[in-house]
């Protein structure tokens, strides 16, 4: 299992349709070959900035999604809302715990 966590600098005041595209994004992601899980966070002290957490059955599959038509036509809303490139780190997951 792998964890991919992309990090991301957002125009000022383009927070809301970037949110609403990375929304529709993870939703995409359901019911797709690997998918586990993800989130969207906002930190508390930089409400300009999000990271996004992917959990994936391997990275092949992750990049499988990348191929998805609403990952594709997010992307193109999203690449002009962002200030630089985002920064993503993979994980492979040797524990987990979970209520």
């Amino acid at each position: 299992m792998m964890t991919v966590v992309t990090q991301v600098t957002l125009k000022t005041g383009c927070e809301p349709e970037w949110d609403a595209a990375m929304r529709e994004r993870l939703s995409s992601a359901r019911g797709r070959p690997g998918w586990i899980g993800g989130q969207l966070l906002i930190p508390l002290d930089a409400h300009n900035k999000r990271a996004v957490i992917g959990t994936w059955e391997s990275r092949a599959d992750w990049e499988a999604w990348h191929e998805d038509e609403t990952f594709a036509e997010t992307r193109k809303r999203m690449d002009g809302l962002q200030e630089g490139r985002s920064e993503m780190v993979w994980y492979e997951v040797i524990a987990e715990a979970r209520a």
